[in-house]
């Protein structure tokens, strides 16, 4: 079995796989990271995506890079994540990345933000599944952005404690066949129009109950893959880690995935 073929595995198993520092991962860090960093500490970028007290700059499609993960004359994005990523979903065309970055006090509370929504963001890390939206003043959820893998590359040095992604390990063996059931009587090209708000909410109720949870730390130079229905979230802030001075700061992928939700919600 080749590599990849092995880490797939791995992947599609767990829900989740950090790869350890790689050259060709810390070349391309080397061209990015000096953008990404400036991007972050913009003060008319920041007045636009900081949240939750000044602590999470959220930097959703930021990056300017190419298709290839490339910034102007430097390296396109390469290394044994992306190959893995690729041969399971093809060599899809990169998005923009995301530069999200936690402060020390995160997550601290919005004027806005309820204090149910606060507490779930303490006690379960405002635990999501990329692709569902909420929608509207009821914050009801539709299959909206369907990507094909979460791809992360942390920026900066951090403490665990300092934020870390949080995943549920094995939970997309929970929500894809929670999903498809409620797609079942549905034609396709329905899927993205459905309601799944009382379905999602109940599969999630059942992956933290059966489900490990997971604080992923890793270094500049490595990589986070998540399967695309894996849950997972950010934790607070624990009291004396230490991080950059720029915060603990990942650039994440989210390529769209041909074929839509009905992709999305197929196997592997």
């Amino acid at each position: 079995m080749a590599d990849e073929d092995r880490d797939g595995a791995v992947l599609a198993a767990r829900g989740w796989q950090v790869f350890p520092p790689e050259p060709a991962v810390a070349d391309w860090l080397t061209h990015i990271r000096p953008l990404a960093l400036s991007l972050a500490a913009d003060p008319a970028l920041r007045a636009a995506w900081l949240r939750h007290g000044g602590t999470w700059f959220a930097g959703v499609n930021l990056l300017p890079n190419d298709g290839a993960g490339r910034l102007g004359g430097g390296p396109p994005l390469a290394g044994r994540a992306l190959d893995v990523a690729q041969n399971l979903a093809g060599e899809l065309p990169l998005d923009r990345a995301q530069i999200s970055v936690t402060y020390p006090g995160y997550p601290r509370r919005d004027p806005a933000e309820s204090e149910a929504a606060h507490g779930f963001r303490l006690r379960r890390d405002a635990a999501h599944l990329d692709g569902l939206l909420p929608v509207g003043p009821e914050r009801r959820r539709f299959i909206a952005e369907p990507a094909a893998f979460v791809l992360g590359y942390p920026l900066t040095e951090a403490d665990p404690g300092a934020s870390p992604l949080v995943v549920w390990e094995g939970s997309h063996h929970v929500l894809r066949p929670a999903l498809r059931r409620v797609m079942a009587t549905l034609p396709p090209a329905e899927w993205r129009t459905r309601d799944v708000t009382e379905v999602y909410a109940a599969a999630r109720r059942e992956v933290f109950a059966r489900c490990r949870r997971v604080p992923v730390h890793a270094p500049p130079g490595s990589a986070i893959l998540l399967h695309r229905l894996t849950l997972h979230g950010v934790a607070p802030w624990q009291d004396g880690a230490q991080a950059d001075p720029a915060g603990r700061a990942i650039a994440y992928f989210r390529p769209d995935l041909p074929g839509g939700a009905e992709a999305w919600l197929a196997d592997p």
